[in-house]
């Protein structure tokens, strides 16, 4: 069930469309927000408070690459692996962090703090290799940066 916080947020969002279903993703976004991942259940009822089908909420839920349907650690971890990404680095930062944190792509660690995944891009190819941390950016990055960028999240 949504909160009563949950249902006021979206309620809000929902003034700025001219119909319920165009508000799927900001209602997936402010249920991920309260809970860090939407579940089934959730998702059915973004979908019963939208008076729309769960397949009409799980279709944009599954598209959109930063809605997440599994739970994930504290933090988030999202390497770019464009293509500027790719030529400039990607292999060694992804590696680096896979040993440092003892995960591999997709895993979260077993304290639940980080959880590692790929983005296609993060539009600063000019500085690649990139990363984001929540919602902080890291540019023109090199793999003996990563422990000290990971110390501010430990």
């Amino acid at each position: 069930m949504l909160s009563n916080e949950e249902k006021q947020a979206i309620e809000a969002e929902l003034k700025l469309y001219p119909s319920k279903h165009n508000a799927r993703i900001d209602a997936l976004k402010i249920v991920q927000r309260q809970r860090g991942w939407v579940s089934d259940a959730a998702l059915a009822d973004i979908a019963d408070f939208l008076e729309i089908t769960p397949a009409e909420v799980d279709n944009v839920a599954t598209f959109y690459n930063l809605i997440f349907r599994q739970p994930v650690g504290k933090h988030i971890i999202r390497i770019c692996d464009s293509v500027s990404c790719w030529i400039m680095g990607y292999d060694g930062i992804r590696n680096h962090l896979s040993a440092r944190l003892k995960i591999q792509m997709g895993e979260t660690t077993a304290d639940g703090r980080f959880t590692l995944l790929p983005i296609q891009c993060l539009g600063t190819c000019d500085h690649a290799p990139a990363l984001m941390i929540d919602d902080d950016l890291y540019r023109d990055l090199a793999p003996d940066q990563l422990d000290e960028i990971l110390q501010r999240y430990e």
